[in-house]
């Protein structure tokens, strides 16, 4: 039994005010870029069964250009008659019962089966159950509909677990009303044969648990998210569970880096080779406060003619008998002196753990906060 997992796609974000040669975001189109990408490949794999673990959507009420895509797209996909399992992510989850759900409109087609509900919902073929939980905003009702699940637990067949949450990172997540899979119910991953997630946009299984996994999303919501690559996982259910991961191809993020202290010299060796048609972000470190009123960030720019966008960070130059002044917290990003905060007060082994997961936090929280504007 092969199983393609995808995630966290996120159709209809946008960002850089950058529009294409079709007057569309281009952001927004390479989101539906990387989803046709997904597409693609199904239908040369040609897997028994397709889920999708949430946040198809990037907003409960998408635009009407994101809503016709996704249309054309799932009609290729129904087309394969292949069963489609998916699942409602918070992105794609209404905050009140006055909006109806948007995955509502996948209802009709034949081979696509949605689960939005807030709530358990068993989706059973011959020789396999789908449990799905999605996003619920009431995390409160979350363990009962977790021991419905486990009820339903059929041995005589496959059971697949799908969920739309954080699993393992309850410290980073619970102040910010994500729903938390519960600690002490993790022991029922050990009687499915495979638990796919969505929400975290980056690929591998988690802690302990070898048949738990995040497929992670396929394209980058933030800047933050650079180190990832992005894809999708297939999954193979014959003898033995094997999860392969499978990249597509989306816009390169590229960091760059000048030395203030050196100012001529780092641009005399800045190589833009590998810039074309990329995201830049590029930071100005150990920069003076006089540094910071000559040096525009137009002048920076201008270094990458051939990139698609150019973000400029300014990390002034901290004095280490006085410690960070107050222009040095306000020139750097709330992230980067938290940080700094945390490896004052860890050891480096510790620090190295929280790292990835602090950048994923604030990568959540810059997302959140440009959904409000």
């Amino acid at each position: 039994m092969k199983i393609v997992h995808f995630s966290d796609t996120h159709l209809g974000y946008n960002d850089l005010d950058i529009l294409n040669e079709e007057n569309i975001n281009q952001r927004e189109a390479d989101f539906y870029d990387a989803f046709s990408q997904v597409i693609n490949d199904i239908e040369k794999i040609k897997p028994d069964f397709v889920i999708h673990t949430g946040d198809l959507f990037h907003r409960s009420s998408p635009s009407n250009r994101a809503i016709t895509f996704a249309l054309k797209e799932f009609k290729r996909l129904n087309s394969l008659n292949i069963p489609i399992i998916m699942i409602a992510g918070n992105h794609s989850t209404p905050r009140t019962n006055l909006s109806s759900p948007i995955l509502k409109i996948f209802e009709d087609f034949e081979n696509v089966f949605v689960s939005y509900e807030q709530s358990y919902k068993k989706i059973e073929f011959d020789n396999v159950i789908f449990h799905t939980l999605p996003h619920m905003n009431d995390e409160t009702k979350a363990e009962d509909e977790i021991n419905l699940c486990e009820e339903n637990i059929d041995s005589s067949k496959r059971n697949i677990m799908m969920m739309h949450c954080s699993v393992g990172a309850w410290y980073l997540m619970q102040e910010f009303g994500e729903w938390v899979y519960p600690t002490h119910k993790e022991y029922i991953f050990e009687k499915m044969d495979y638990v796919a997630l969505g929400h975290w946009h980056g690929f591998g299984f988690v802690g302990k648990h070898e048949n738990v996994y995040y497929s992670g999303s396929t394209e980058r919501t933030s800047l933050n998210d650079k180190r990832n690559s992005k894809g999708y996982a297939l999954i193979n259910l014959d003898e033995r569970l094997t999860v392969e991961y499978k990249e597509i191809k989306i816009r390169p993020i590229i960091s760059k880096s000048i030395d203030c202290e050196e100012y001529q010299t780092s641009i005399d060796s800045l190589d833009t080779s590998d810039t074309q048609d990329a995201i830049v972000e590029v930071k100005l470190q150990n920069l003076t406060t006089m540094q910071s009123i000559d040096i525009q960030n137009q002048e920076i720019k201008a270094f990458f003619p051939l990139a698609m966008s150019v973000t400029v960070k300014r990390e002034f130059k901290k004095d280490a008998n006085e410690g960070k002044t107050l222009d040095d917290i306000q020139a750097l990003s709330l992230e980067e002196y938290f940080l700094d905060h945390i490896k004052e007060q860890s050891e480096d082994k510790e620090f190295d753990r929280l790292k990835p997961k602090i950048q994923e936090l604030f990568s959540k929280y810059e997302e959140a906060y440009d959904d409000t504007l």
